[in-house]
Parts: structure tokens; C-alpha cells; sequence
């Protein structure tokens, strides 16, 4: 199974641009959490996500609806961005 990139951008399969931050574990089952968050400004005003890595990066259907971008992930490496975003 790929691995989520620490310090890298990746696009959600809906058009927006996150920053993976780290990768942090479940105290009970210690499967591999990403900690991401937005590179837009978000009208709910939360900056920080965490999604089990399994599902970070799993397949998507590429006929959904709401899948503006065709890929065929959730979230996919956007290798041209190298901008770390950490602060």
C-alpha cells in the first residue's frame, strides 16, 4: 500500500488543495491517521482534519457526481507543489 507524503500537497477528488502536516496514530488501534489541513479558507472556520490513511487514500468511483476532478482517489499528490506550509 502507498504512504501518505509528510509535508506535500494533494488534492481531494472535489478540487480543493490540503497540506498533509504529520501522520499521527490511534491510541487503541494504531492504525495510521493523516493530519491534514485546507489551503483555502473555509467558511466553518476548521484548519485541522484527520482521516484514517486507508481512506485518505482509497479508490473512488471516477463516474460519481461530485467527483469534479476524474481521479481515481480521494486525495491525490500534487507532485508540481512543494511549498512547505508548515508555520
Amino acid at each position: 500500500m502507498e504512504t501518505v507524503k509528510i509535508g506535500r500537497v494533494y488534492r481531494h477528488f472535489k478540487g480543493n488543495y490540503y497540506f498533509v502536516e504529520n501522520i499521527a496514530y490511534d491510541s487503541e488501534t494504531k492504525e495510521r491517521m493523516v493530519v491534514y489541513k485546507p489551503l483555502y479558507e473555509r467558511e466553518d472556520g476548521r484548519s485541522i482534519w484527520v482521516r484514517p490513511e486507508k481512506m485518505f487514500l482509497e479508490n473512488i468511483p471516477i463516474d460519481r457526481k461530485d467527483n469534479i476532478t476524474g481521479q481515481t482517489v480521494r486525495f491525490k499528490l500534487v507532485p508540481e507543489i512543494e511549498e512547505n506550509y508548515i508555520k
